[in-house]
């Protein structure tokens, strides 16, 4: 089978999430400018750079009440700054009730019922029960082909870790199962790890 997304596709349900998986989830949050918090899941996340150490978000829609773009992009512009909190599986369905559409200045952390954290580095909220969260500063934001699509790029300047997610010097994801976004509505937990050594180690 071969199409071109320009034409469409041919299935009931766009394969193109399908295809592209699993995908890290950034759990971003933020604080606008008047103050309100904001927790919203991103699918289109990842890292990007070891030194300084760099992240990208992107949102493809937009709510009516932010000028084309979503809260979180909205108040990073404002305010330059975000966190990154990652998602373990026993946070899956607070995960997922934050990314309800609610009005701007609705704290989603109390929508889903999550206490708060405040970053170091930069005046924002994370997850406190992340085992892992980034404080980010936000180096540029890219608007891309698409009506509503940016890219947000941040530099790491700070970082939070469960102690109990260390293990032997590393930080081991098997002692809290990061949740990965699949296809359609499909999530898959991270239990199995193995480990490959490059040719040329």
């Amino acid at each position: 089978m071969f199409y071109e997304p320009k034409d469409g596709h041919p299935l009931p349900h766009n394969p193109f999430n399908a295809i592209v998986t699993p995908r890290p989830i950034g759990w971003i949050s933020t604080r606008g400018a008047d103050g309100a918090d904001n927790l919203a899941p991103y699918s289109f996340f990842n890292a990007v750079a070891y030194v300084p150490p760099q992240v990208m978000f992107a949102s493809t829609s937009a709510k009516p009440d932010r000028d084309g773009t979503k809260d979180s992009v909205a108040n990073i512009r404002d305010t330059g700054v975000f966190c990154v909190n990652i998602v373990s599986h026993a946070l899956c369905d607070a995960m997922n009730a934050s990314s309800a559409t609610l009005p701007a200045g609705v704290d989603e952390f109390a929508h889903a019922g999550l206490a708060k954290g405040e970053a170091t580095t930069v005046n924002c909220p994370y997850v406190a029960d992340a085992p892992a969260v980034l404080e980010c500063r936000m180096t540029q934001i890219v608007k891309i082909e698409g009506a509503t699509n940016y890219v947000v790029f941040g530099e790491v300047t700070g970082i939070h870790m469960k102690d109990e997610c260390i293990r032997d010097g590393r930080f081991d994801v098997t002692t809290f199962n990061p949740l990965s976004r699949l296809g359609y509505r499909d999530y898959a937990v991270v239990e199995n790890v193995f480990e490959l050594a490059r040719p040329d180690d």
